[in-house]
């Protein structure tokens, strides 16, 4: 496979104000005179992803995620390194590359909130010289994907949250873009919502073989539509690799529920804690640094007989806590 983006050494800092320490004197200075100080938003940054991809890339608030974001669509130029998405250098060919990629916000919309959504989604196709009847063919294959026959025609307005998250996306992928920048896209929609509009990313994206790029907060949006992370903390890439194996690098601990034939269980071993016992189960934690879960199932099977087990693996929030703990420790 190719890659769909190329990053190289990027690099881009901003210059912020440093207010004077003192009275009036020193707020007047700061008026007429103020004093700047270079804060690097992203140091040195490189990676690929290849096309069809689905990538997480998340980050504490100030990480530098959204200015790479920036850069890879061209609103930002760099101070050093190099960008290639789709072929396109993105702060030279921005308007060239526009006409490939899609975006969601989550907290900003693109479609006319006084206006049905069917407007909007011919303005866009005006917007981005989509043929008419390319057009017509696309919009009825998302129309009967994303279950919007009976919205088109409604006032923006008029649509709940999670129908207007669904025209969002259908604006967004009408122009069959080749990569597709989500911010935060579930942001503020009930349990259901957000599934459904996980699965319709992830599923889209693989009809159409689109790269995905997605920052989020939220570890569901993570886990359901991606299959790699980028973590990005104080302007650098802190990991780069498979959902799976950023689990088992920073997972701690485990909890685990044990049915067996005693009414009541007292595990002795370091870094076993036990949170219920009663009614021939058993609840506990243990820390895989100080103890395996093989030595725990030993243990009990040495006094009882073991009937059936349960294994529930550290919230992925957890495990991102800890790398970022880890990461400020260093």
């Amino acid at each position: 496979m190719s890659n769909a983006v190329t990053v190289r050494e990027l690099s881009k800092s901003f210059r912020i104000r440093r207010a004077r320490s003192g009275g009036l004197s020193a707020r007047l200075h700061d008026l007429i005179a103020p004093q700047t100080e270079a804060v690097s938003a992203v140091d040195r940054v490189s990676f690929t992803i290849e096309k069809g991809e689905r990538v997480a890339f998340i980050g504490p608030n100030g990480a530098g995620k959204s200015t790479t974001l920036k850069l890879l669509s061209g609103i930002l130029y760099p101070d050093e390194g190099h960008a290639d998405v789709l072929g396109f250098v993105p702060w030279r060919e921005r308007k060239r590359l526009g006409f490939h990629l899609g975006t969601v916000f989550g907290q900003r919309s693109q479609l006319w909130h006084h206006l049905p959504a069917r407007e909007t989604f011919a303005l866009l196709a005006r917007v981005y010289e989509v043929e008419p009847a390319l057009h017509r063919a696309r919009l009825q294959l998302l129309t009967e994907r994303f279950a919007l026959g009976a919205l088109l025609d409604r006032p923006v307005s008029q649509l709940s949250l999670g129908e207007r998250m669904r025209a969002e996306i259908t604006a967004s992928l009408l122009h069959a873009p080749q990569i597709l920048f989500l911010d935060e896209p579930t942001i503020g929609l009930d349990v259901a919502a957000k599934a459904q509009v996980r699965a319709l990313l992830r599923e889209q994206s693989q009809q159409d073989n689109a790269t995905l790029i997605l920052t989020s907060h939220d570890t569901g949006d993570i886990e359901s539509v991606c299959q790699r992370v980028i973590v990005i903390h104080g302007g650098r890439i802190l990991w780069d690799g498979a959902l799976t194996a950023l689990r088992q690098r920073y997972l701690k601990t485990k909890r685990v529920t044990l049915l067996c034939d005693r009414e009541r269980l007292t595990v002795d071993l370091p870094g076993v804690q036990v949170l219920t016992s009663a009614n021939y189960q058993t609840e506990l934690v243990i820390q895989l640094d100080r103890t395996t879960l093989g030595a725990v199932v030993d243990a009990v099977a040495k006094g009882s007989t073991l009937r059936d087990l349960a294994i529930e693996d550290q919230p992925l929030d957890d495990v991102i806590r800890t790398m970022y703990a880890d990461a400020d420790r260093s």
